[in-house]
């Protein structure tokens, strides 16, 4: 892309119907961004970043993206704890240590009368141990409502992660875009400058022989200046769209194509569109998974008020427990079952499941919500792309209009019935033009691309990108019902 500018500096130097069409060849071939455009051969082709290729690395790599689904691991987890509520559980419990006591029994009186006492002291070292299991046979339903509590969790943050995905990668979309526009405006800008200098150089030669007064060499002069200042801007803004593109896929952007829209993926109309994202879009399905997850809270809250029943069994030998009899040993074993009927807790329990019922209901006006929101995402970038394909038509046009016009300015200019001010303010509305037929195609891709994320189908999947798919649902699976483990599934 860094040859484009030299090019269309010499393209500035030669006639103007020959360099006419010539430049509309250099500027279909640098900014061949609408549907339908045929793949250009960027330089360097073997190294060449394509769209995709930008949107699988960013997949793979946005730390964004992958410290979500490490979040969405650590939420699966909360299925397991549920389950956990009717596993049984054990343990051990040990002690050993000395133990002094001393004994003063009574024996009668003493010769005087006096109440006598037989003493003794005692000196041990008492060991024990005890295995202690427990196992709840009944908790009003409390861990099957909480375990589906938790999937259902589970399940709207897998949805939650899909959002992630596609909103890292409408963002990358868009800094690829970005590159590509800022590239472009930069070449035109740089152009600018070549072009400027040379009307400059022509001013400077007709003043010395009379033909112009120094009034048209300044206007020229202050041209130039702000062609300069409008190069600088741009430069500034390509680095700033390199430094989001760096951001958000985690390499520098090198040698990228020209993208085409996604209208191809896209139903026909906005109103199909609406229909679609109100049903399939991940943020209206994590918002439904919300319910499902609220209805079973109430549930939990509810089971504080229903009866529990356990098993408890325990098992304790225990060595010189007895005082004076060291060498002793003493074994005890015993299984218990327990009842416990909750009557009155202060009133917590009953404020829970209101708690609990009004968060029912924010899930379900959630829902709505959700679906309003998606319908209105779907609507505006439809919107936003019919108007960006309007603006390209507008735009060709004003560009064609332009070049026309400044070829007759400079002519006319040429016998003295044109100023050199019309001259530069030709050239600029040309300039303008075409910087405007830069932006409508950039709008174009991304309005696309927003429009497919507005109907939940802006994913790897849906775009077949070439990137190992992470699928949320593996994870959960291989720990939704482990029993003993601590390595991650990594091997962490």
């Amino acid at each position: 892309m860094g040859s484009i500018a030299p090019r269309l500096a010499k393209l500035a130097r030669e006639p103007a119907p020959g360099r006419k069409r010539r430049l509309r060849r250099r500027l279909a071939k640098c900014f061949a961004l609408a549907v339908g455009a045929a793949p250009i051969a960027a330089p360097h082709a073997s190294s060449a970043e394509t769209l995709y290729s930008t949107l699988a690395r960013a997949y793979q790599n946005n730390p964004e993206l992958n410290q979500r689904r490490a979040s969405v691991r650590a939420r699966d987890e909360e299925t397991t704890k549920a389950l956990s509520g009717m596993r049984p559980k054990a343990g051990v419990t040990a002690s050993a240590g000395p133990q002094y006591s001393t004994v003063k029994i009574p024996s009668g009186r003493n010769n005087l009368g006096q109440r006598a006492y037989y003493a003794d002291e005692f000196i041990g070292y008492p060991r024990g141990a005890a295995l202690n299991v427990s196992q709840t046979l009944f908790d009003g339903g409390r861990t099957a409502s909480a375990a589906r509590q938790a999937e259902s969790g589970a399940l709207s943050a897998h949805a939650g992660l899909s959002v992630n995905e596609q909103t890292i990668l409408q963002s990358g979309v868009k800094a690829y875009m970005d590159v590509l526009r800022d590239t472009a405006i930069t070449a035109l800008r740089k152009n600018n400058i070549a072009v400027l200098t040379e009307q400059l150089r022509q001013t400077r030669e007709r003043f010395r022989v009379g033909e112009v007064t120094v009034t048209d060499v300044a206007q020229s002069e202050a041209a130039l200046e702000q062609g300069r200042s409008d190069f600088y801007n741009a430069q500034a803004m390509l680095k700033m769209s390199m430094s989001a593109y760096r951001r958000i896929v985690g390499v520098e952007p090198r040698h990228l194509e020209p993208a085409a829209s996604a209208e191809k993926l896209l139903p026909r109309s906005a109103g199909s569109a609406e229909t679609m994202a109100v049903a399939q879009h991940p943020s209206v399905i994590s918002a439904l998974h919300q319910v499902d997850a609220a209805e079973h809270a109430v549930k939990v809250a509810e089971s504080a008020l229903s009866p529990t029943v356990s098993l408890n069994a325990q098992v304790s030998p225990q060595w010189d427990s007895f005082l004076g009899w060291p060498g002793t040993r003493q074994f005890a074993a015993a299984a218990t079952g327990s009842l416990n009927i909750p009557l009155y807790q202060g009133g917590s329990e009953y404020a829970s499941i209101r708690q609990a019922k009004e968060q029912l209901s924010e899930a379900r006006l959630g829902v709505d919500l959700a679906r309003e929101n998606v319908r209105a995402m779907a609507s505006d970038s439809f919107a936003q792309l019919e108007a960006a394909k309007t603006s390209i038509v507008s735009s060709q046009a004003a560009v064609k209009a332009a070049e026309k016009s400044l070829w007759g300015v400079r002519q006319e200019a040429r016998v003295g019935q044109r100023t050199t001010l019309d001259v530069l303010n030709a050239h600029q509305a040309l300039v303008a033009a075409r910087v405007n037929l830069v932006i409508a195609q950039h709008d174009r891709v991304v309005a696309s691309y927003a429009a497919l994320a507005a109907i939940g189908r802006l994913t790897a999947g849906d775009l077949n990108l070439d990137a190992a798919l992470y699928d949320p649902e593996i994870h959960y699976e291989e720990v939704k019902d482990k029993w003993f483990g601590l390595d991650t599934s990594d091997g962490r």
